[in-house]
């Protein structure tokens, strides 16, 4: 049996942590060749997200085991998400802790962030159509696809996926 996950909102001296999660995420799992891609170093100014979003941890045993941020809807940190949406971002787990629930939890703290929000209708996501374990997680939190919005990462081939959690759906 696992111990209990909480969600909570990060704190500066928690920065460290989900940065080296971040890391260790992408790169594990083949998403980023080596941890100095561009796209990587950004998501690892972990400061810079909480400035225009908002960042939660997941912790288990007092330990960080995982992070996630939501991002309003043409802020600096939001890249698809539509007026009425709050955007789900950077969702990591780490690697030595991955499907021990951290991930499902860390998504429900966002929809459930996006209940308590004034004119939000939805959350709405981004994720590689090549990442299956991601993929699964958001079908199984109860997140449809929204092809008609997926989307190239500007100047390649990476094609993205977009899904997207209708409230009133939970």
């Amino acid at each position: 049996m696992h111990s209990q996950i909480t969600v909570r909102p990060a704190l500066p001296e928690d920065y460290e942590a989900v940065a080296r999660i971040t890391m260790d995420s992408y790169v594990t799992a083949g998403y980023y060749g080596s941890a100095d891609h561009p796209y990587l170093l950004k998501l690892q100014d972990v400061a810079g997200r909480a400035e225009n979003a908002d960042v939660f941890v997941a912790e288990r045993n007092g330990q960080i085991v995982g992070s996630v941020t939501s991002a309003p809807a043409g802020g600096d940190f939001s890249d698809i998400g539509l007026e009425d949406e709050l955007e789900m971002r950077t969702l990591v787990v780490d690697p030595a802790v991955q499907r021990s629930g951290a991930g499902r939890a860390l998504v429900q703290a966002v929809v459930e962030q996006a209940r308590s929000l004034d004119g939000i209708n939805a959350v709405s996501l981004t994720t590689g159509a090549t990442w299956e374990s991601a993929n699964a997680l958001y079908a199984k939190t109860g997140f449809d696809r929204a092809p008609e919005r997926d989307w190239f990462v500007p100047g390649t081939d990476i094609k993205l996926f977009v899904y997207r959690l209708e409230l009133q759906q939970q």
